[in-house]
């Protein structure tokens, strides 16, 4: 059998590690962005009723239609612009990759970033660019990126908005030199849209390579697995040729639509989010020893002392928190770990276990 995966499996995929999700069960769960609030009794209770109309035995609507009025109504899409829905923004990474991959043609992104554009555009045959941030506050190297897009002329380029696993918003302006110097498609990628006022999204159109992307994941709807992506209706078109029949299944495009009229009830929750943010944030500072990084994302970067990360994030874990242990991950990201913001309990627990750990020396 090794033989036959050897003779069979590209180098470059079995030379890869699967992506990692830790075992969570019975800890508080800090470690993946996702918002900690549930909803009340009676949405609950509306929601199942909306699903008991559901016919599972049907495939779902193709083009999600219900659903794609009910996000352009909730999220202000122009109605000029072209909307596609995938199975997460990770199946929306991918549509794209599929459409444009070609021998030679490249992805380039910002790194420390997020780790699917590299490991998507692998997998679809694409040699991946990383451009280091600034090593003091993860902001664009703007020099750094122009050189690199007039070296390599990159196929897609990917600009997370607010970045991922940094929290830092990238300046607007770099972003625009960027879009226009760029050979080809430019994504901002919003995923944290909801812990921010700022957003690309009302410039779609003024460049015709530029395209946002999104996720309901981090706004309360994780479980659902729906991105979705928006630009010239042209490219809109080009890219649904690659998108699978039926990628958004039936209970996923009904739950949405119900979720997104009473998106009231999310945004009291994601405003929830950003208030505890900052006493997050405080709390943080008052901890000697450790920097931590401003954010406008549900998450905080956090650098500890020197050789010090690893055995913080057992310790944390021995006391039933789970955070992300990003030591390792990128040179940059050196004694770094990130935690997702909860609910202030949780929160405070985390902060009482930091502390005391960090007062132990780990």
């Amino acid at each position: 059998m090794n033989d036959l995966i050897a003779e069979l499996v590209r180098p470059e995929i079995r030379a890869l590690r699967a992506y990692h999700v830790p075992e969570a069960a019975g800890l508080i769960k800090l470690d993946a962005m996702e918002n900690p609030y549930v909803w009340p009794e009676a949405l609950k209770s509306d929601w199942l009723d909306a699903l008991r109309a559901v016919e599972i035995n049907r495939y779902p609507d193709p083009q999600g239609q219900a659903l794609q009025a009910a996000l352009r109504e909730a999220m202000d899409i122009p109605d000029d612009m072209g909307l596609l829905l995938g199975n997460g923004s990770d199946e929306i990474i991918q549509m794209l990759a599929m459409t444009v991959a070609q021998p030679g043609r490249k992805i380039l992104s910002l790194e420390p970033g997020f780790v699917m554009y590299r490991m998507i555009g692998l997998f679809a045959g694409m040699e991946h660019v990383g451009v280091p941030l600034a090593t003091d506050d993860f902001s664009i190297d703007l020099p750094a990126v122009l050189e690199a897009i007039e070296r390599e002329q990159p196929a897609l380029i990917y600009l997370a908005y607010p970045n991922n696993p940094t929290g830092n918003r990238f300046d607007a302006d770099d972003m625009v030199r960027i879009i226009e110097a760029a050979p080809g498609l430019v994504i901002v990628d919003e995923a944290y849209s909801p812990f921010t006022d700022a957003s690309f999204l009302g410039l779609i159109g003024d460049w015709p390579n530029l395209l946002v992307m999104r996720t309901v994941s981090k706004m309360g709807l994780a479980g659902l697995r729906l991105g979705y992506l928006v630009g010239p209706p042209a490219w809109i078109e080009q890219i649904d040729k690659v998108r699978l029949p039926y990628n958004v299944n039936v209970l996923t495009q009904v739950s949405a639509t119900f979720a997104l009229r009473h998106k009231a009830v999310l945004d009291e929750q994601t405003h929830a989010i950003r208030v505890e943010r900052g006493h997050l944030f405080e709390a943080l500072h008052r901890i000697p020893g450790i920097h931590a990084y401003p954010s406008e994302a549900n998450f905080i970067l956090i650098r500890m002392a020197d050789g010090t990360a690893d055995a913080i994030f057992a310790g944390l874990k021995e006391r039933g928190i789970l955070i992300k242990n990003l030591n390792g991950a990128h040179p940059q990201l050196k004694d770094c770990l990130r935690v997702t913001v909860g609910l202030p309990e949780e929160n405070a627990a985390f902060i009482a276990a930091l502390t005391a750990l960090v007062s132990a020396g780990g």
